[in-house]
C-alpha cells in the first residue's frame, strides 16, 4: 500500500464521513433521554448549516445519514451531537439541495437551525427543552419502571390460576412495561422496515410483536425492557471511548491573564484572546493557549501534548502549549495560536478525523454485517414456515424459535466491536504523544519490516553541540585562549560558532576588527592581536597545518565531527569539535525495533562519513549518506521491495517526498510545528523515537483485541443459534446473550485506553 495522503493538509474539521464528536452513542433504545435544551454553536464549523434531525439520537442513525451523503459530491464535512440531535454539514451550496434530499431519502426529516453566517434560520425553533443529566436519570427511572412491570407479568403468569382475569392482568402488564420501554424502538423499527432496512431496532420490533401476538406477553415485555436498559448501559460505555479524546479540552482554562495596554492585568476568556497578546500564568495554572515565553523561567509539565513524563525548563524563546501545566515560577507569553488553532485544539480535530477513517477490520465487518442480518432473517422466516412440516414442531413452537434467533441476530456486538477498539487505541497513542490520523494507519503500523529515519533532528538533535575541545598551545592559558575563541564564536551568527560560544562558557572578552571569511570562518582581534577561528581549509592556507594536527582532525572528521580551529598568525591555540549528537532515546529505539522484527534504516544527506559514525552510535547497520530527496524516495521504494512494508520518519518538510512514498510516515516533533502534523500519517509529538517502536505495539495489541472482539461476538451468536434451534433458550436469555455480548466486546476494546506498555 502506498500512501496517497502524505503530503495533504491536515483538514480544519472532521473528514465528511468521520464520526467525530458525537456526544452520545447508543443503538436505538428511548434510553437516549430528551434532546439538549440548548444548540452549542461554539465547535460548530465556520460557514457550517446546523440541522436538528428529530429522530436521530443514536449511533444507528448517525451511521444512516452517513452513508446516505457518502454519494454526495460537495459535502466537505460532518459533525453530529446526538444528546441534542443536531448535525452540523460542511457543503458546496450546489451541493446542499442532492444532499438534503439523501438525507430525506433515509427516513428523517432535517430542520434548519442557522444560516451559513450562523444567525438562526428564518422559522427556525430552539430544540425541545431537555432534562440533561435529570432527563436521564428520568429515563433510567421509567426503564426500571418497565422492567418492574415485565417481573410482575411473569410473577402473574407463574403464580395465578388460569383464568380471563389473570390473563387480562398479564396483558395490561406486558402491554405498559412494552409502552414504557419501546415506544421509540417501534418507531425506528418500523420506519426501518418501511425503507426496506434490518437494522436492530427493526429486529426487536418484529420479535417483541410476534412474542406478543402468540401469546407470550410476559417474555415480550422482559426482552423490551432487558433490551432498552442493556442498551442504556452499552450507550455510556460507549460514549467512554468515543469521546475519550475530548478530556483533553478541559484541560485549556477557559480564561487567560491578560496584560493590558496600561500595564494592568486582567482575565478574559480564553477564546477572546488576540495574537500577540501577552499572558502570565502563575506556578500551578495550566497554560490556556499556545505561545512563546517573553519573560521568566520554569518547568512545564507537557505530558497532556508530548506524553513527556518529564517537565520541560522554558525561558525566554521556548514555545509553551494550551493544557500544559506550569510548575515552578510566573511566566509570561507571547500568544501565537488563537484558542481553536491551538496545538491542543489540532490534536483533538486530527483524533476526532481519524475516529471517523473505517479501518481495514472495520469495513471488513461492516459488508459481514450487511449480508448477516438478512441471512438470520431470511433463516428465522424458514424455520418458522418448514419446521413444523420438516421436523413436527407446533406452529407456536416454530414461531417462538424463530422469533429467538431474531433476537440473537442483532449485530450490535459484532458492529460495535471495531470502532470502540480502534478510537480507544487513539485515544490511548494521543495521550502518550503519538498522533495517529486514521484507524488505517493504526491496523497497518503492525505489517512494518523496515523503517527508514532521517539522520537530523529525528535519530539526532539537529543541533550542533560542541563534544571535544583542547589546547594545542602548549605555553598557552587554557581559561585565556578559550575566553578568547568564546567571544570570537559568539560575534558569529554561524551554528558552528554558536554552538562553540555556547558550549564553551566563558566569559566574553572584548574583540575588535571582526570579519567573516566566507566558507572558512572568521577573523577578530583582541588586545591588538589578531586571531582567526575556522576550518581545516583556513588554516592550511594560513600554512599552519603539520603532520599532527592533520592526524587528530582525520580522526574528528572521521567520527563525523565538525572541527573548528583557533589560531594566531605564528601557531594554532586551540581545537574545538562540534557534532550534532544523537538523542538519549535513539539508542533504545532502535533495539525497540530490532526486536520486533522490524529493520531501522538510516537516509541522510549528510557525508557517508558522518553518516557512519552516526549510525554506529545509534545501533543502525545500514547507513545511507550522501542522498538527494528523489535519492531518498527511491531507497523507500528499494526497501519496500526487498522487505515489504516499510515507514519512513522524518521531519515532514525535507523528506515529503519519502515520507509520502512510505505506507507509513512518521513526522517527529510535531508539538507546535504545522507542516509536520500535516505532512505524515503519524505525528509524534515529542521528539522521542522511542514512540515508534511503541506505535508498533499497540498496533499489534489493537489488532489482536479486534479478532478477540469479533470472535467473541459470533462465537457467542453461534451457541445461541444452536441452542435456539435445538434447546430451550428462552427470548429474554436471547437478549441477555447479545447485551452480554455487546458489553464484552466494548470492555476488551476500552482497555486499550490504558498506557501502552513496552515489551
Amino acid at each position: 500500500m502506498t500512501n496517497q495522503n502524505a503530503l495533504k493538509p491536515m483538514a480544519p474539521h472532521p473528514h465528511p464521513h468521520a464520526p467525530a464528536a458525537a456526544e452520545t452513542a447508543c443503538c436505538g433504545s428511548t434510553a437516549c433521554g430528551s434532546p439538549a435544551a440548548s444548540i452549542h454553536t461554539a465547535d460548530i464549523p465556520k460557514g457550517a448549516l446546523l440541522f436538528r434531525i428529530p429522530t436521530m439520537d443514536c449511533a444507528v442513525e448517525e451511521s444512516e445519514i452517513r452513508r446516505a451523503l457518502e454519494p454526495v459530491a460537495g459535502v466537505r464535512g460532518l459533525r453530529f451531537r446526538l444528546g441534542e440531535r443536531t448535525m452540523a454539514i460542511t457543503v458546496d451550496d450546489s451541493a446542499l439541495s442532492g444532499a438534503l434530499d439523501a438525507i430525506r431519502k433515509a427516513g428523517f426529516k432535517p430542520e434548519p437551525l442557522n444560516d451559513s453566517t450562523g444567525s438562526p434560520a428564518a422559522g427556525a425553533q430552539a430544540a425541545p427543552a431537555p432534562a440533561g443529566i435529570a432527563g436521564m436519570s428520568s429515563g433510567l427511572v421509567r426503564l426500571i419502571a418497565a422492567l418492574v412491570l415485565a417481573i410482575a407479568a411473569e410473577t402473574v403468569s407463574f403464580l395465578a390460576p388460569e383464568g380471563t382475569g389473570p390473563m387480562v392482568v398479564e396483558m395490561g402488564l406486558a402491554l405498559a412495561a412494552i409502552a414504557l420501554a419501546g415506544l421509540d424502538t417501534y418507531k425506528k423499527g418500523f420506519a426501518a422496515l418501511l425503507r426496506g432496512r434490518l437494522n436492530i431496532n427493526a429486529l426487536m420490533a418484529v420479535a417483541v410483536t410476534g412474542a406478543f401476538l402468540i401469546g407470550q406477553w410476559p417474555e415480550a415485555a422482559m426482552v423490551m425492557a432487558l433490551y432498552a436498559i442493556a442498551e442504556l448501559i452499552e450507550a455510556r460505555a460507549v460514549d467512554r471511548a468515543r469521546n475519550a479524546i475530548q478530556g483533553l479540552l478541559a484541560l485549556a482554562p477557559e480564561l487567560a491573564e491578560v496584560r493590558q495596554p496600561d500595564g494592568s492585568w486582567k482575565r478574559a476568556k480564553a477564546d477572546a484572546v488576540a495574537l500577540g497578546a501577552i499572558v502570565r500564568i502563575r506556578p500551578g495554572e495550566r497554560v490556556p493557549l499556545d505561545g512563546v515565553v517573553t519573560e521568566g523561567a520554569s518547568a512545564i509539565d507537557q505530558a497532556p501534548v508530548t506524553g513527556e513524563s518529564i517537565p520541560v525548563d522554558k525561558s525566554a524563546g521556548d514555545p509553551v502549549f494550551a493544557g500544559t501545566i506550569n510548575q515552578t515560577a510566573a511566566l509570561e507569553f507571547r500568544v501565537t495560536a488563537v484558542a481553536a488553532n491551538t496545538t491542543l485544539a489540532r490534536i483533538i480535530h486530527a483524533v476526532e478525523e481519524a475516529q471517523g477513517t473505517r479501518a481495514p477490520t472495520q469495513r471488513f465487518v461492516d459488508r459481514f454485517a450487511a449480508v448477516y442480518t438478512p441471512a438470520v432473517f431470511v433463516l428465522a422466516i424458514a424455520i418458522a414456515a418448514l419446521s413444523p412440516w420438516l421436523m413436527g414442531w407446533s406452529w407456536t413452537e416454530a414461531i417462538y424459535k424463530a422469533l429467538v434467533l431474531l433476537v440473537i441476530a442483532c449485530p450490535c456486538a459484532l458492529v460495535i466491536s471495531t470502532p470502540v477498539t480502534v478510537v480507544s487505541a487513539l485515544a490511548s497513542a494521543a495521550r502518550r504523544g503519538i498522533l495517529i490520523k486514521g484507524g488505517t494507519y493504526l491496523e497497518e503500523a503492525r505489517k512494518l519490516k523496515a523503517v527508514a529515519l532521517d539522520k537530523t533532528g529525528t535519530i539526532t538533535e539537529g543541533k550542533p553541540k560542541l563534544v571535544a575541545s583542547r589546547l594545542l598551545d602548549p605555553a598557552g592559558d587554557e581559561d585565556v585562549v578559550f575566553a578568547i575563541a568564546a567571544s570570537i564564536a559568539g560575534r558569529s551568527d554561524h551554528p558552528v560558532s554558536k554552538a562553540i560560544a555556547e558550549g564553551l562558557k566563558r566569559e566574553r572578552q572584548p574583540v575588535g576588527d571582526f570579519t567573516a571569511l566566507p566558507g572558512r570562518g572568521v577573523q577578530a582581534t583582541h588586545e591588538g592581536r589578531s586571531y582567526v577561528l575556522g576550518n581545516h581549509r583556513l588554516i592550511e592556507e594560513q600554512g599552519l597545518c603539520s603532520p599532527a594536527l592533520e592526524a587528530e582532525l582525520k580522526q574528528h572528521e572521521e567520527a563525523g565531527r565538525t572541527v573548528t580551529l583557533l589560531a594566531s598568525g605564528q601557531a594554532v591555540l586551540a581545537l574545538f569539535a562540534v557534532a550534532d549528537t544523537i538523542k538519549p532515546s535513539s539508542q533504545a529505539a532502535m533495539a525497540e525495533l530490532r526486536a520486533l522484527g522490524v529493520t531501522p534504516v538510516m537516509l541522510t544527506g549528510d557525508n557517508a562519513a558522518t553518516a557512519r559514525a552516526i549510525g554506529m552510535h545509534a545501533g543502525i547497520d545500514d547507513v545511507r549518506g550522501n542522498l538527494l530527496p528523489e535519492e531518498k524516495l527511491d531507497a523507500i521504494k528499494a526497501l519496500q521491495q526487498r522487505h515489504g512494508m516499510a515507514g519512513m520518519a522524518g521531519d515532514g518538510i525535507n523528506d515529503a517526498p519519502a515520507l509520502a512514498q512510505a505506507d507509513i510516515g512518521f513526522a517527529m516533533g510535531g508539538a507546535g510545528t504545522d507542516t509536520a502534523m500535516e505532512a505524515a500519517d503519524v505525528v509524534i509529538m515529542n521528539d522521542d523515537l522511542r514512540r515508534l517502536p511503541e506505535t508498533i505495539r499497540l498496533s499489534r495489541r489493537a489488532h489482536a483485541v479486534l479478532w478477540q472482539n469479533i470472535t467473541l461476538a459470533l462465537g457467542i451468536k453461534a451457541v445461541f443459534f444452536v441452542l435456539a434451534v435445538f434447546g430451550s433458550a428462552t427470548m429474554w436469555m436471547a437478549v441477555f446473550a447479545d447485551m452480554g455480548a455487546s458489553l464484552l466486546v466494548v470492555a476488551n476494546g476500552l482497555r486499550l485506553m490504558r498506557s501502552p506498555k513496552t515489551d
